[in-house]
């Protein structure tokens, strides 16, 4: 089985490259990444890459079609990641987001590939009242982010047939340590300061839901896409990855995280202006159809695995937030250091070597 991964390189891309090396030790394992955060490693034992046979890096609005050939499954998670990059690149968020996902999509059909995973999200739902939101719940993207998330799903659900099975990951929010640790997620982003600072601030009245995963579960999820047959769920499907015990309001998370690291204090600006980001989502169909593969991670062990791994590197920056363990500060810092330009292009390119048999490389 042959394997294009791309985005491989960021929070989530090493654990998924690590299960699916576990459970399909035989598969040629290909990674395709702009290595923007490809310096951003937190601990790790090995070059999570080390795991591949082949190591790409490049543009995924420039992937070149003959990288598909003879490609099984494509697992999609390049994407410009969060809701403060959206917004700061916003024209390139669609593009990178939505057109480069639809683009490859249709190229990866073109080449015969038979399964497409896409790692889309439940930012979708946006300011969500009323019950948990199910797949067929009105969709409110309030962000750059969560409608690139809506049109690609929208631009690719007419490829999937009999020999094309697309599968759309609606993932709830991140959490938890990766071989390349971020800290603009909510749960990351509270163990963070209670483990430099010993306090929180929840910059809102802390009521909004939000929905988590740990970053290992979404790559079992991926795993059981990757296999999925079309029987189980259809050519095209669309669900939420998840869990419902895993749906949280903000203030809740930041209780959890003070109850695991003593002597952390919260404070909540209720003045602030209101988040209108809030959705509980339902993880139903998801736990119907993989019941193998449902998350096994539960919140306070995800805390404690923070705070160790954390304390691993003796993190004590409570001035995180402008830091490097923030994707959008990285950007920006490639960006004052003209090593990318406005387009989010590198402006000097390098080809390394390195694979198990051959070299990474430069397309």
């Amino acid at each position: 089985m042959k394997i294009l991964i791309t985005g491989n390189m960021g929070y989530v891309g090493p654990g998924v490259v690590a299960q699916l090396r576990a459970v399909l030790p035989d598969a040629k394992l290909i990674g395709f990444d702009m290595a923007y955060f490809g310096s951003c490693l937190t601990n790790a034992a090995i070059l999570p890459e080390r795991k591949l046979d082949v190591q790409l890096f490049g543009d995924i609005r420039n992937l070149p079609a003959e990288l598909l050939q003879g490609v099984d499954a494509v697992v999609h998670l390049a994407a410009i990641s969060n809701d403060p990059m959206g917004s700061r690149f916003e024209d390139i968020t669609l593009d990178v987001n939505y057109r480069s996902s639809v683009r490859l999509a249709e190229m990866a059909k073109d080449a015969g590939v038979r399964s497409f995973v896409f790692a889309s999200s439940c930012s979708m739902y946006g300011a969500a009242e009323g019950a948990p939101k199910t797949e067929d719940s009105t969709l409110n993207p309030l962000t750059a982010y969560a409608r690139s998330k809506v049109f690609t799903e929208a631009d690719i659900k007419p490829l999937a047939d009999e020999n094309f099975t697309v599968t759309c990951l609606r993932f709830a929010t991140a959490c938890g340590m990766s071989d390349r640790l971020r800290l603009d997620l909510v749960l990351n982003d509270f163990v963070a300061c209670a483990v430099s600072a010993g306090h929180i601030s929840i910059l809102s009245d802390g009521s909004p839901w939000r929905p988590l995963i740990h970053v290992k579960d979404m790559a079992l999820a991926i795993e059981w896409a990757v296999n999925r047959d079309s029987k189980n769920g259809g050519q095209y499907l669309a669900v939420n990855a998840g869990s419902n015990s895993w749906n949280y309001q903000v203030h809740q998370l930041a209780t959890a995280v003070a109850k695991e690291i003593s002597g952390t204090q919260i404070t909540l600006y209720t003045d602030a202006p209101p988040d209108k980001r809030s959705y509980c989502v339902n993880f139903d169909l998801f736990a119907k159809l993989a019941p193998a593969h449902q998350p096994r991670y539960k919140l306070e062990g995800t805390i404690k695995e923070l705070a160790e791994g954390l304390n691993a590197v003796n993190f004590t920056d409570s001035d995180f937030r402008n830091s490097k363990m923030m994707r959008l500060k990285v950007l920006t810092g490639l960006q004052d250091t003209c090593l990318i330009n406005d387009d989010l292009e590198w402006t000097d390119k390098v080809a390394y070597i390195a694979e198990r048999s051959s070299p990474f490389e430069t397309v």
